[in-house]
């Protein structure tokens, strides 16, 4: 760590914006531009001046609950938001070069503004507590502090009576930073029912004892029914990928581990953590690991222009009818033939039935670009015998789909 620094006196634009009920119930979009803002002008800061950076993100870590605390945030948007700052600010804080005398008074603050998180928008910094801590010493002070309340809770709840203790992850982190590692298994055990964000503790520990398909099996079984597959599969490819076990954790739990919003952004994810993997290998892949729905592919094969497999994706399975009539729509010009398939596709899966909300129009837009495709590839009688067959045949929409063209279609 380069020599210890004190924070300078800055004032902080974001510190007025983020006053006690700042934002009001229905703020939340205002709210989450405000963390933007407040997260670049202590990022700005932190490129010449870390130790002053950090103060600010301890300041914006103890007035974001109570600014936040009016806000609907029942989309969960702003709780992401939340939760990404403190994913920002930890390592700012973590990583200041300042004495242990500062850091130690920014730990009281940030356990105060902890034990005050209401609705809990930083409870995640708990997770991080011996990162913050930032030596081992420090962080076993933090731990002999924590650990007589958490004793008296599991002992509570040992006996069946509700209990529960804001500072458990704080102290389980505290604990695997110092290496007290048996200690911490110790009243791990003592806990009847552990929640994931404490279970994960004890993976963690058997994980940096060398252990990992131990530490696997121990989070897969200690938490039964009550996780998602998705995050055990996250925490197994994290240690996977910790010991250089890259096959393993690509094979066995990429996928499911960074399942995101969409496929591209799923693949996107995996390529970025998986560089050595081609974009072909890795859609290939993909493709082969939905056996079922190979379809869901075709936007990523599009992206990456690999229009063959796009063209085979598009007819695999069920694909929205909208989405292959936009990439026809955008490769007509310079891929007639990929737009062509992408549109006749578009009116096999409609009159097949597949599709949200689909009008007349998707219909219409669809026969005029897949025709006009077709003209442009000499195969245009070609795609009028394929489009009257998909109307006349026994399909679930090809009635709606009949009317939907009126005459349109070619004799």
């Amino acid at each position: 760590m380069p020599n210890p620094t004190k924070p300078t006196p800055t004032t902080w634009a974001f510190r007025s914006r983020f006053r006690r009920g700042a934002f009001g119930w229905s703020a939340s979009r205002l709210a989450m531009e405000r963390i933007d803002e407040a997260l670049a002008e202590i990022k700005a800061v932190a490129r010449h001046d870390p130790a002053t950076a950090a103060d600010g993100a301890v300041l914006l870590l103890e007035k974001l609950s109570p600014a936040l605390s009016q806000v609907d945030s029942s989309s969960g948007a702003l709780g992401n938001a939340a939760f990404a700052a403190v994913q920002t600010l930890a390592p700012l804080i973590a990583q200041a070069p300042v004495e242990t005398s500062v850091r130690g008074k920014w730990l009281e603050r940030l356990f105060d503004a902890i034990q005050e998180d209401d609705p809990p928008y930083i409870e995640s910094l708990g997770d991080r507590w011996g990162e913050l801590c930032s030596s081992t010493e420090l962080a076993s002070a933090w731990a002999d502090r924590l650990v007589p309340s958490l004793q008296s809770v599991l002992g509570a709840r040992k006996k069946g009576t509700y209990a529960f203790f804001p500072g458990t992850s704080l102290c389980y982190s505290a604990l695997f930073t110092a290496g007290r590692h048996d200690e911490l298994m110790q009243l791990l055990d003592q806990d009847p029912h552990p929640i994931w964000p404490y279970l994960v503790w004890g993976g963690r520990v058997l994980a940096a004892r060398g252990q990992v398909d131990e530490a696997i099996a121990y989070v897969r079984n200690k938490a039964g029914g009550n996780v998602t597959e998705a995050t055990i599969a996250r925490f197994a490819e994290e240690q996977l990928l910790k010991v250089g076990r890259r096959a393993e954790a690509f094979e066995q739990h990429a996928l499911l581990a960074n399942e995101a919003n969409s496929h591209l952004a799923t693949f996107r994810a995996i390529a970025k953590k998986y560089p050595e993997l081609s974009p072909e290998k890795l859609l290939d892949h993909l493709v082969a690991s939905t056996p079922a729905a190979p379809g869901k592919w075709f936007a990523t094969a599009k992206t990456l222009k690999q229009f063959d497999l796009a063209m085979r994706l598009a007819w695999a399975s069920p694909c929205d009818p909208k989405t292959l009539t936009r990439a026809a729509c955008d490769h007509l010009a310079r891929q007639p033939e990929f737009a062509m398939q992408c549109a006749l596709a578009a009116l096999h899966w409609a009159t097949q039935g597949h599709g949200y909300e689909l009008s007349p129009s998707d219909v219409i837009d669809a026969h005029h670009l897949a025709r006009e495709a077709a003209t442009s590839t000499g195969q245009l009688a070609h795609v009028d015998t394929t489009i009257r067959d998909m109307l006349t045949l026994n399909r679930p929409a090809a009635v709606w789909a009949r009317q939907a063209l009126g005459g349109r279609v070619a004799p």
